[in-house]
């Protein structure tokens, strides 16, 4: 029996148990392209500026007594990272989050003021990923990882709820891909409704991991280059169950250029006066690069996040 026959009954528990802390996220019309039917889901207005507060609370809502008692650790540049934070300072758990060294004060500011422990860690997000590893398997604390974790992806899940309760003739979804919890979460809800639905990744040609893996049909490494969309960047970790979870639910691929994603972003702020990250453009991205194929159909792209530095937005959208 596969983790996935379980989810959708996850998801519904998940929703139940979360909804008091998160907010049920606004999903709005695009009336700016009136050749197309595009709905707007906008988890960047969620409580710490993206979608992973769902997944993190969903996760450390389980925790046993004991393991509340000696708190938990993750790693993260930044969106999970405040996503754990405020899962602990809602639920009064200890939290410490491991980051690289580069990661930008905007986003570690946020989690120290939601009292969790910084822990800078010299190198990479892999670096930080293997440092926290090491020091929650010394502690005995529990690891709460950004995406290999069925809990997490349940949590993530709640949104495709959303989405099926206010899009009840939606036809296909772009939802923006790094380590596949977010899609899989909402894909797991979403097929299970109504299997016509149809899911569509989309990843930036510099960063293009779990789509990869999937088209080799194993869990290897991907080389990537800089790309905006750092909340997607990095490669899928050895095991993860989301591999398996991407299998069965994305339905298509696309691959948006970092020019396409700046001219997202830069729609989105003059259009919707919003500012987003650059997964979120990823999303809208590959929307716009399918509109000849689109036109007749209702569909919705989920805008994940908002957590990017000023500088380096009204840089992306100059």
């Amino acid at each position: 029996m596969s983790w996935l026959d379980s989810l959708p009954t996850e998801i519904a528990r998940a929703r139940e148990a979360i909804s008091p802390h998160v907010l049920e996220t606004p999903v709005t019309r695009a009336l700016w392209r009136e050749d197309l039917s595009l709905h707007l889901k906008c988890e960047h207005l969620q409580h710490t500026g993206s979608f992973k507060l769902r997944g993190a609370l969903n996760r450390m809502r389980r925790l046993r007594p004991e393991e509340r008692a000696r708190g938990v650790i993750a790693a993260s540049t930044g969106n999970h990272g405040q996503g754990v934070a405020r899962a602990g300072q809602t639920l009064g758990v200890r939290t410490t989050v491991y980051v690289p060294e580069a990661a930008a004060p905007v986003k570690i500011a946020p989690m120290r003021a939601m009292d969790a422990e910084v822990i800078s860690v010299p190198g990479d997000g892999l670096a930080a990923e293997l440092a926290a590893r090491a020091a929650a398997r010394a502690s005995g604390r529990v690891f709460v990882s950004p995406y290999n974790d069925p809990l997490v992806v349940a949590g993530q899940g709640t949104i495709g709820m959303e989405l099926d309760e206010a899009l009840p003739g939606l036809d296909a979804l772009f939802v923006s891909v790094g380590g596949g919890g977010l899609i899989s979460g909402i894909a797991g809800w979403l097929k299970h409704r109504r299997p016509d639905v149809r899911i569509v990744g989309c990843w930036p040609e510099n960063a293009p991991a779990m789509a990869r893996c999937l088209e080799k049909g194993e869990i290897h490494e991907v080389s990537e280059t800089e790309t905006l969309s750092d909340g997607t960047a990095g490669g899928v970790e050895p095991g993860a169950i989301t591999f398996e979870s991407c299998q069965a639910f994305v339905d298509e691929h696309v691959f948006v250029s970092e020019p396409e994603i700046r001219a997202a972003m830069r729609t989105l702020a003059q259009e919707e006066r919003w500012i987003v990250e650059g997964a979120a453009g990823v999303a809208l991205a590959g929307c716009l690069k399918r509109a000849e194929r689109i036109r007749n159909a209702s569909v919705a792209v989920v805008l994940c996040g908002r957590n990017i530095a000023f500088e380096k937005f009204l840089g992306a959208i100059g």
